[in-house]
């Protein structure tokens, strides 16, 4: 349990949000769970991020001395500098997102934390360093197993392979749009869909500010997640997100990261990632606790052959969907929203010798709608 020392286990996240969601996952698990002796304290844990009071949490880590502390890493290291939070009891340190702790922006900060956890550590003391990562590209390796050996000394890496998700458990729908139009045709998909719980991902900065008064405008539910928000505004849209309350959620990259909310059917990016993690950790938000899911990309002609590519790298395949009448219909005959009768199909590609993702021409004649609008598979 937590003492003097500081926290027995110490969880690193780079976004508030993610931060929140673990402190709720950890205080789950520690529900009615108290301290090593018999009769000891129910044990307790503490979220340590930028947005809040410095003050009130230094006064929570001398009161409470919590056993597991959730944070980001630049207000852990404040604390930690300023002598208000210890590593001598730390048996346990987890970086979660750790591509995105060692990113440009972060690794400088996160680098500086793990050797001071080292410096502040008994030397005789073991301490098991975990780093998780749904993607990670050979330059983030090369710094995040560096920065764990700063408290381990030794490595091991174990990998999965994401293939199993991303194929069998998410479809993969790609819609073209000129640019220009790309809200309008997300506000047709979302009355077409009429999904339970859809995450929108829509660039940087105000972006998904305005996508989401777009549609609120036209009528639609949706609230929007951006990193200028407020606390209390990220909160409430995070919450009505998750409860259901609010079908849509219009969020950028960075925001969306890491979120890990149940039930959400459809992911729709209105742009393509340059790499194919970027992909990945958007598909990533749905398909999750062995649930089903859809990932719908809706891009231009350029963006469509990036997609081309990702598709190939990713070894999963892509399915042109197109709109019609208020309907989601098989831009491919030989798309499993066919009707089964093996007649040819009625939509033909821009070229006839791509790949299987193709980019619709406007005015086709659309194939047999799919039922509901989602894949049989």
């Amino acid at each position: 349990r937590g003492g003097p020392d500081g926290p027995a286990l110490l969880i690193l996240a780079p976004t508030h949000e993610l931060c929140a969601q673990i402190k709720a996952e950890v205080d789950f698990l520690l529900k009615g769970r108290s301290g090593d002796q018999a009769g000891g304290a129910a044990l307790r844990s503490l979220l340590v991020i930028g947005q809040a009071g410095m003050s009130r949490q230094i006064e929570a880590l001398k009161r409470e001395k919590p056993v597991i502390v959730v944070g980001n890493p630049s207000r852990i290291l404040a604390l930690a500098k300023m002598g208000k939070l210890r590593f001598g009891g730390l048996r346990f340190l987890v970086l979660d997102e750790g591509d995105r702790l060692v990113s440009d922006d972060m690794y400088e900060t996160a680098s500086e934390l793990a050797a001071l956890i080292h410096r502040r550590r008994p030397a005789s003391a073991d301490l098991c360093a975990v780093a998780c990562s749904a993607t990670l590209s050979s330059g983030s390796r090369d710094r995040l197993l560096p920065l764990l050996g700063k408290v381990r000394g030794e490595v091991t890496v174990v990998e999965t392979d994401e293939a199993e998700i991303l194929r069998e458990r998410i479809g993969h729908w790609a819609f073209f749009s000129e640019r220009r139009r790309k809200l309008q045709t997300l506000r047709s998909l979302l009355a077409a869909l009429r999904p339970k719980k859809a995450l929108v991902i829509a660039g940087r900065g105000g972006e998904p500010g305005k996508a989401a008064a777009q549609l609120q405008y036209h009528h639609i539910h949706a609230a929007p997640l951006f990193g200028d928000m407020d606390g209390k505004s990220r909160k409430e849209a995070i919450d009505g997100f998750r409860s259901g309350r609010i079908p849509v959620l219009v969020s950028s990259d960075l925001a969306a990261r890491g979120l890990d909310i149940p039930g959400i059917t459809h992911v729709i990016a209105l742009d393509v990632p340059e790499k194919e993690g970027g992909y990945i950790h958007r598909a990533g938000r749905t398909g999750r606790a062995g649930k089903r899911g859809i990932m719908i990309t809706i891009g231009d002609a350029g963006e469509m052959r990036r997609l081309v590519r990702l598709e190939k790298k990713l070894r999963i395949t892509v399915y042109p969907k197109v709109l019609h009448g208020g309907r989601v219909y098989a831009a491919d005959a030989s798309d499993d929203g066919t009707d089964g009768t093996g007649s040819p199909p009625h939509w033909q590609p821009v070229n006839p010798s791509a790949e299987r993702l193709k980019v619709c021409r406007s005015g086709c004649r659309p194939c047999p709608p799919l039922q509901n609008g989602t894949p049989g598979r």
